[in-house]
């Protein structure tokens, strides 16, 4: 479920925040001033990012004014940089903070309030943020003035479309669920010809005098490969910042959250609490899903190498779409099935249903199995005698059936998912006997 939005007031205008987690320590994630509390919530990669962030602090998220579902503002002009630091105050009174860091992605304006406000600035960490975009006779790294209109006037024709997810999260870009998503959240949080103020202002920014004044620990962060998004601007910033860290991390997209977001996380925690993760397997409960199409190996030679593979990639799109819109963590695909995770097993359940159903409509049979169990995460897989035994309820499955363990069918008592009893059953590898049961309805 995703955080209550609540209001702080500045004046008589209302500014949005959303408060997950417990810390210490306090963490401000915010966004070139553009975004929307609600609908963020809506795509799985984001949602599990901002939890993941609160599971080792207490995650402040705010909208600014004009922006999002906080009061409108005119557009011209837009609230100036003192605004931003005002609003954020308030929003940091409102939930009682007295001192917090700061993690914006391409926002200086974090940096002017770390500046002018370092007693409530505990840590900075940018995120493709520059102190000066566009470039000048005394600033040689920044992107030409002629680039910054172009980009400008494409950011105005593109605004609130699919298309933008090329420009900033080309890692995204294949999938049409994200893109429709991404959209969304556009259009919810400016109008295109709102946003056009925003984007100016972020690419006119130039708070070069600011940064001797920051006095907090500094992270900066910059993708080596974001095209628009030179990296020596962060090298800059890294310079100017007495004391600042910067870590060049690998991929194209112009945010954290999607591409390679564990090594952003590890960074950000190790930063701001000192703890390094172990190299340790991590031990969590999961419902774990298998699937496997029915029949792969004589399907594979009678459709040829490539319509089969045609096929596949028609499946692995599935696949990851209903994952995700069912909140589970696709693990990985297995050639002709897929390895998923869920927090529940009601959600494993019905994406199972879902992905059986939506592949039965281009004539694919598949077989799923679940079962409930402790498992290891493991650099981005995960293992276990829970994933063993996954696997084997799902062999025993027969074409086109979901079968679950008995521990599954134990914590779903009391929903409306409907199991049928197929008794006990010995599994292939597994010790004792195992009790199935399979999804009839609803």
């Amino acid at each position: 479920m995703q955080p209550e939005t609540k209001y702080a007031w500045l004046g008589r205008d209302r500014i949005a925040y959303q408060v997950l987690g417990q810390g210490p320590p306090d963490l401000v994630v915010t966004g070139a001033s553009l975004g929307h509390l609600d609908i963020a919530w809506e795509d799985p990669g984001l949602a599990l990012f901002l939890r993941s962030l609160a599971s080792f602090s207490r995650v402040i998220l705010f909208n600014r004014r004009g922006s999002g579902a906080s009061d409108p503002l005119p557009p011209d002009p837009l609230p100036s940089w003192e605004s931003y630091a005002e609003e954020l105050a308030a929003v940091l009174d409102a939930v009682g903070s007295q001192q917090t860091a700061i993690l914006a992605e391409l926002d200086a304006a974090a940096i002017f309030f770390a500046g002018t406000r370092p007693q409530r600035t505990s840590a900075l960490i940018l995120v493709h943020t520059s102190a000066k975009y566009v470039a000048s006779h005394d600033y040689p790294i920044g992107v030409p003035p002629e680039d910054a209109e172009a980009l400008l006037a494409q950011f105005d024709r593109l605004w609130g479309t699919e298309a933008m997810a090329a420009m900033y999260v080309p890692s995204r870009a294949g999938d049409a669920r994200f893109r429709r998503w991404f959209a969304k959240m556009q259009r919810t949080s400016v109008s295109p010809r709102a946003a056009q103020p925003y984007v100016r202002a972020m690419l006119e920014v130039d708070v070069r005098p600011i940064l001797p004044l920051v006095q907090a620990p500094t992270l900066i962060l910059r993708r080596r490969d974001v095209q628009s998004l030179p990296v020596e601007q962060g090298r800059y910033l890294a310079e100017h910042i007495h004391g600042a860290r910067l870590v060049e991390l690998p991929g194209a997209d112009a945010t954290l959250v999607w591409e390679t977001p564990q090594l952003a996380l590890d960074l950000i925690q190790q930063f701001l609490t000192g703890v390094r993760r172990t190299a340790e397997p991590t031990r969590v409960l999961a419902t774990v899903l298998f699937s496997d199409i029915v029949a792969s190996t004589e399907r594979a030679s009678r459709l040829g190498d490539r319509r089969w593979r045609e096929l596949l990639n028609t499946h692995d799109e599935l696949a990851r779409r209903l994952v995700e819109e069912f909140g589970g963590r696709l693990v990985k695909t297995t050639g002709d099935g897929l390895l998923a995770t869920f927090d529940g097993p009601g959600r494993g359940i019905r994406c199972a249903a879902a992905l059986r159903d939506e592949l039965g409509g281009i004539g694919v049979q598949v077989r799923v199995g679940l079962h409930t169990g402790e498992v290891e995460l493991r650099d981005g897989d995960v293992g276990g005698i829970a994933v063993h035994i996954a696997a084997r309820v799902m062999a025993a499955a027969g074409p086109g059936e979901i079968l679950t363990s008995r521990t599954v069918r134990d914590l779903t008592v009391g929903s409306d998912i409907v199991l049928d009893d197929r008794g006990i059953q010995s599994l292939r590898g597994v010790e004792g006997t195992w009790q199935l049961f399979a999804v009839v309805g609803p």
